[in-house]
């Protein structure tokens, strides 16, 4: 029976959005009324109270404060029960409600300041208007304001409210007739605010999971992690507090950035299923101590995972790595083999060359992660002696033809394999700092062998001049030495320099004799051609191909 495709315009599309034009005191109140659901995606109200007051006054002086999205559906999420000191109601079992997915900050400030019963003087819905200055404010005290400050909860009791409007008469002040008209025009600004609402239909999360990620829009964007937080969360079981235990235990070797979603498709392959959207949806489904299984097993997995990058692939963090889902693929090969031989240890490295060099999980589709994980279980199982793996051996010329960036795949292939030569700075011939190199946040020892002022003189495009063949690792003194100099010119410096040992320091810089004799004629095309080659010749070796 063939699958169900998962994306493009045969997948099985979901019942399209309903957009709507709603009040927000009345989106508050199906808040209040549980039909309107703040999944469990932060632990608690997150926003300072400053952002309270920023939100507030854009609503009053008629500023939009974006939209809002629904989504509408059975399926069950834990949810909160509470905003900050606020009580909110939960659901009927089986109720069909409307989980409020982007936006929850925003109608979780509306629904404090206007429903806010009392309490604690230092709540943050402790909230008062001041007619006068034209300001929010948060309170200190449970104690009536002064007339010309009025408390925001009133705003869901137009009676209160406008008895403390009305008391405003009792004022000696000549601007009270100037402080009522103002008081009625901020009721009117909440009641008559209006903002866009987009409600999903029923659909599961595999296919809600990617509208969310996209169309998110707070502060701190929200992905699948998130939901699925709702999805799984119990007493004693928080996915969140488990991934990060997971990242924390990975800082000690710099390897914190992996990403969220990564370690959560670990988890989901851990517990029984897949890498895939379809697969991680199915961890709704499981206790918490099969869930808290999953996690130590994935927990163990990562750290025998990134000792290997740290000393087999020599690379110090998470952010140098190629492609963030090779990490979900090592991990579950170290799951599956807790002690791996030499032999295997040679596999996995040339599996993780071939994977960068080829490019392959820039397109790492559903279809894909179900064979890698079928390839993984053959490996670990003595079926195979390498990792299969489909795909197309590159050609040498992408490393002329594609620019170094940092966003960039090939980018961190080429500075991993450079950093393997032990490279020399071709000026002092002193061995450059690799490590700080490959932090990549530091592209300091990064620079061009043919200096961008020189090959802009000569009218080459910026695509060109930051071609990868032209990176190599030196230090700022020297690159500042060689200025706009041409590479005849500052590369006589260099074999004066290097005397004896120019072979070595070329050698460690990927530069064969051809290479350097063409920079030596100043002969761009030339150069990049040969080295491209000597890059393209050393990553075949460690892939094996």
């Amino acid at each position: 029976m063939p699958a169900t495709p998962t994306s493009g315009p045969t997948a099985s599309a979901p019942k399209d959005p309903q957009p709507s034009v709603d009040r927000i005191d009345e989106l508050a109140r199906r808040i209040l009324a549980a039909d309107i659901l703040l999944p469990k995606f932060q632990r608690s109200f997150v926003w300072e109270r400053n952002q309270i007051l920023a939100l507030l006054d854009s609503v009053a002086r008629g500023y939009p404060i974006g939209s809002v999205l629904l989504w509408q559906s059975r399926q069950e999420l834990r949810s909160e029960n509470r905003i900050g000191d606020l009580h909110i109601m939960l659901p009927k079992p089986d109720y069909p409600v409307n989980y409020l997915l982007d936006g929850q900050q925003r109608l979780s400030t509306i629904c404090g300041a206007m429903f806010w019963a009392g309490g604690e003087a230092d709540s943050r819905w402790n909230l008062a208007y001041d007619l006068r200055s034209r300001e929010f404010m948060h309170l200190s005290s449970m104690d009536d304001p002064p007339l010309h400050q009025i408390r925001l909860n009133k705003l869901s009791d137009p009676t209160a409210y406008f008895k403390h409007v009305a008391a405003l008469d009792t004022l000696r002040t000549p601007d009270k007739a100037d402080m009522k008209l103002h008081a009625e025009q901020l009721f009117n600004r909440f009641k008559d605010y209006k903002i866009a609402t987009v409600t999903l239909g029923d659909m599961s999360i595999a296919d809600v999971a990617p509208i969310f990620e996209r169309i998110n829009s707070t502060g701190t964007p929200l992905t699948i992690v998130d939901l699925m937080r709702a999805a799984t969360w119990s007493p004693d079981f928080d996915l969140f507090d488990s991934i990060e235990a997971i990242l924390s235990d990975l800082a000690e070797k710099g390897f914190d950035g992996v990403e969220k979603k990564v370690v959560l498709r670990g988890i989901s392959a851990a517990a029984g299923g897949g890498f895939s959207t379809d697969s991680i949806d199915h961890l709704r489904n499981y206790t918490s101590d099969k869930l808290k299984g999953a996690v130590t097993s994935t927990s163990a997995s990562y750290k025998r995972m990134v000792d290997f990058l740290s000393t087999h692939i020599k690379v110090p963090g998470a952010e140098i790595i190629p492609y963030s889902n090779q990490f979900a693929v090592l991990g579950e090969i170290f799951r599956s083999i807790t002690s791996p031989s030499a032999a295997q240890f040679a596999a996995i490295e040339q599996w993780f060359w071939r994977t960068a060099a080829a490019g392959y999980f820039g397109g790492w589709n559903t279809g894909m992660m179900a064979t890698d994980l079928r390839a993984v279980a053959e490996f670990a199982d003595g079926k195979t002696d390498q990792i299969k793996v489909d795909l197309t051996i590159p050609v040498k010329d992408i490393w002329a033809q594609r620019q170094f960036r940092a966003n960039n795949a090939h980018s961190k292939v080429l500075a991993i394999v450079l950093s393997y030569q032990n490279p020399k700075d071709l000026l002092t011939g002193q061995s450059i700092d690799t490590k700080a190199a490959l932090a990549w946040q530091n592209e300091k020892e990064y620079h061009h062998f043919f200096p961008q002022d020189y090959l802009k003189q000569k009218g080459q495009s910026a695509a060109r001049i930051n071609a990868l063949a032209n990176i190599v690792m030196l230090t700022s003194v020297s690159n500042k030495k060689i200025s706009a100099r041409s590479p005849s010119d500052y590369l006589a410096d260099v074999e004066k320099s290097a005397g004896a040992l120019l072979d070595a320091w070329l050698r460690s810089n990927l530069i064969s004799p051809a290479a350097f004799a063409a920079a030596r004629a100043n002969d761009y095309d030339a150069f990049l051609s040969e080295r491209a080659s000597t890059i393209h010749a050393e990553i075949k070796g460690l892939a094996a191909w």
